[in-house]
């Protein structure tokens, strides 16, 4: 199984940064689209990812045509424009979860062409957004739930105590 984020034109380095966290954590591999509002060696967004980068499978594009280009899966764009609720779609193997500009989300060009793609995260009507950050967090983790978190620590530990002498 493989699951791919995709950052297309992200502006912020500790949304990145964070995001970055979050794939190295998961095993997801993370994408960028350029232009973006930072570079590479952003300390923001190295401070932002703390010691995980070695762990991060990273790719950079120079747009969204080299992209898709390279890249061949099942493609799912999160919008707040979009009509179907990210919680009611399959993920299949090999599946990229495609995130907007902070600003401006996905280029709705994009949206239309792909509209049963698209998902939304509900949220109230009266505010615009989830920070970037945790809109990914969302999307990840819903597909590796519906992939049964393979690969991935089910069980933690405590430090002082043995979890078997508990009630």
């Amino acid at each position: 199984m493989e699951l791919n984020i995709v950052l297309v034109e992200p502006q912020i380095p500790q949304n990145t940064g964070n995001i970055a966290r979050t794939c190295a954590v998961t095993g997801a591999r993370l994408h960028l689209i350029k232009p973006m509002g930072f570079t590479p060696d952003d300390k923001q967004l190295k401070r932002a990812g703390l010691d995980y980068w070695h762990y991060l499978d990273i790719t950079y594009y120079d747009g969204l045509d080299d992209f898709f280009a390279r890249n061949d899966g099942e493609y799912f764009f999160f919008s707040t424009k979009a009509e179907n609720t990210y919680s009611d779609v399959g993920y299949p193997d090999r599946s990229f979860l495609f995130f907007g500009r902070e600003d401006a989300g996905l280029p709705e060009r994009l949206l239309f062409e792909n509209k049963r793609r698209c998902v939304r995260i509900p949220m109230r009507e009266t505010l615009r957004s989830l920070n970037l950050s945790n809109s990914v967090a969302i999307g990840v983790y819903e597909v590796l739930r519906q992939w049964n978190f393979p690969e991935l620590q089910n069980k933690g530990r405590l430090r002082e105590f043995d979890w078997n002498n508990a009630d």
